[in-house]
């Protein structure tokens, strides 16, 4: 069974990338090492991994990559941090009074 993982690096100007790839590994690395002239992360090295997950449906995994994509810093943040039980409270559109 293949995994593929949804991913988030935190680059050196301290911005968060998302990420998804079936081999981690090689895909950490060809980020470190600037394999793709012009992407995002290529200027903004050395990265760091800071979230993954797993999942064995590539269609599911393409749908979380492009949600987190989505969320603000705050929410990737909390992500990062383990803190779920927070996420649906940063979803919330804050009106001003």
């Amino acid at each position: 069974m293949k995994i593929y993982y949804v991913y988030i690096l935190e680059c050196a100007d301290k911005t968060y990338y998302t990420g998804i790839t079936s081999n981690l590994t090689k895909r950490l690395e060809s980020h470190q090492w600037g394999t793709y002239k012009g992407s995002y992360t290529s200027t903004r090295r050395p990265v760091k991994l800071v979230f993954h997950c797993e999942f064995t449906d590539p269609n599911i995994a393409i749908e979380s990559e492009k949600q987190i994509k989505k969320w603000s810093r705050e929410k990737k943040k909390a992500l990062i941090a383990g803190k779920n039980d927070t996420l649906p409270n940063l979803s919330k559109k804050k009106f001003r009074e």
